[in-house]
């Protein structure tokens, strides 16, 4: 189910670095070396594929972007907001 507006703004509080874009939640993650932030891309494709829930992703050198938002349920979600602090676990061990 969608989130309603006050609580995608108590969410975006809650997350680090992630910046509300219109329906997207988005973060941009920097990397030392270009291949760490392909294994992280990688590592994000992975736990996406698994959850059925996939993230616009773009990689610009040692710089990635996430965007996500849920298409069907027209907005943001809890599972967005779950992915996120996840794919941010994900940047943390890498």
């Amino acid at each position: 189910m969608r989130l309603s507006e006050a609580e995608i703004n108590e969410a975006v509080i809650e997350l680090t670095g992630w910046k509300l874009d219109g329906k997207f939640i988005v973060k941009k993650y920097r990397f030392r070396e270009f291949l760490k932030g392909v294994a992280f891309v990688n590592a994000v494709a992975e736990l996406s594929e698994e959850k059925n829930h996939h993230p616009f992703i773009a990689i610009d050198y040692k710089l990635v972007t996430l965007r996500i938002t849920s298409w069907n349920a027209g907005g943001l979600t809890d599972l967005d907001v779950a992915l996120a602090k996840n794919y941010d676990a994900i940047y943390e061990n890498i």
